[in-house]
């Protein structure tokens, strides 16, 4: 069930369910790697000031396949708080991707592994590994507020967040509006226009 919904959202992709009443995270996160997508319900994470051991007790702990590890990293961002080993213990875990508000390293390494990461920044200090954090609360990412549950969604417009109570609704209106825009790429492949279709005003442009 999980896999169908996953590959749903995906099909529909960030934008399209930005809306569609999803959450849009800050623009800041973005794939580490062109090409990144991933849709899963999130596991948490907050990291302590500098350090990575929530992330690390948080990955060990995941018995959620497919789920996505949602983390905030914002104290301070500046640090390469993932890297290729925690990815390769990841896999390992069945997580799906990473989505965090902070900095990774090893992006090479990431696109080579296949392994999606939406992050805030490149950075290459690594992070301590000894004090601080939390595991499976709500967390701040991207200025959203992300709950284990979650559904998130990333692709190359950016990040998108649906509450687990919200999940049916949002994805009923991503597929009215897919279907609606299937209608307007044909009418406009038959020679139709935006401002025809879209019931556009070309003399505001005036004001």
């Amino acid at each position: 069930m999980t896999d169908g919904v996953a590959a749903d959202l995906l099909a529909l992709g960030a934008a399209t369910l930005g809306e569609s009443g999803a959450l849009r995270m800050h623009h800041r996160i973005k794939p580490a790697w062109a090409g990144a997508s991933v849709a899963g319900p999130a596991i948490t994470a907050k990291c302590g000031r500098a350090d990575n051991l929530a992330i690390h007790v948080a990955v060990a702990e995941c018995d959620v396949p497919g789920a996505v590890l949602v983390v905030d990293a914002t104290d301070p961002p500046e640090y390469g708080y993932w890297g290729e080993v925690l990815t390769t213990g990841a896999e390992a875990r069945a997580i799906a991707g990473l989505v965090i508000d902070g900095g990774c390293r090893d992006v090479a390494a990431l696109a080579g592994h296949g392994f999606p990461v939406f992050s805030a920044l490149i950075a290459l200090t690594g992070a301590g590994k000894t004090k601080g954090g939390t595991v499976g609360t709500m967390v701040h990412v991207g200025d959203v507020n992300v709950s284990p549950g979650d559904w998130v969604v990333g692709d190359a417009d950016g990040v998108v967040v649906i509450t687990a109570a919200t999940i049916a609704d949002v994805m009923a209106k991503g597929d009215a509006r897919a279907a609606n825009e299937q209608k307007l790429f044909t009418a406009l492949r038959e020679g139709a226009t935006t401002v025809e279709l879209l019931n556009l005003d070309p003399s505001r442009m005036d004001e």
